[in-house]
């Protein structure tokens, strides 16, 4: 009788084993990535934020109408020059497809700072630093400081544009945040 139970036990081990090696526990839906190829080898992938529909959190100082709800930023002095974003980042077929924070800071020590990171999941996340100052044709640049999973061998250039809703429908956004990653290889890995 106690061999047949630690022969059951043990049977029972192997075919959870089994079972868990098979059918993943957590499987996320991926979107398709929609990614083309620049000439030098870079690949470019273009993102969207619809605002103010994607905006899920904005912490500011001084905040009229806070978001979510009931939000209350601190007052601390530290703070005062800080500006918070948490939005829905979608891809070309508007589909969203993850989660984007921006950050923006003035009167630092180190200077005046424009944060980015997005994380996609299935995929991994990417944090930018961004240039305050917009070039011509509103075009803020940055560069990819690190990535984690699928990005974690690349590196690259950022861009972030403003681009206004000018169709004039109520139900349209007012506009929406462009992102596009032009992203490759480092040298020596693949």
């Amino acid at each position: 009788m106690f061999k047949s139970f630690l022969a059951g036990i043990f049977l029972g081990i192997v075919a959870c084993a089994a079972v868990l090696n098979y059918v993943p526990v957590v499987d996320q839906y991926r979107e398709v990535s929609m990614i083309t190829v620049s000439q030098n080898g870079a690949n470019i992938e273009t993102f969207h934020i619809n605002v103010p529909m994607d905006r899920i959190m904005i912490g500011a100082p001084g905040q009229g109408t806070p978001l979510p709800v009931g939000l209350e930023w601190p007052s601390d002095a530290e703070l005062a020059t800080i500006r918070a974003e948490l939005f829905k980042i979608r891809n070309e077929k508007n589909a969203v497809i993850g989660v984007a924070s921006r950050i923006a800071a003035s009167d630092t020590l180190a200077g005046d700072v424009i944060e980015w990171v997005l994380h996609l999941p299935a995929r991994g996340s990417v944090y930018v630093s961004m240039h305050v100052s917009p070039a011509d044709g509103g075009y803020r640049f940055g560069d990819m400081r690190r990535g984690t999973r699928e990005f974690g061998s690349l590196q690259g250039r950022v861009t972030e544009r403003w681009v206004a809703n000018t169709t004039g429908s109520e139900d349209a956004p007012a506009g929406r945040i462009e992102l596009q990653t032009s992203l490759a290889a480092v040298r020596g890995e693949l």
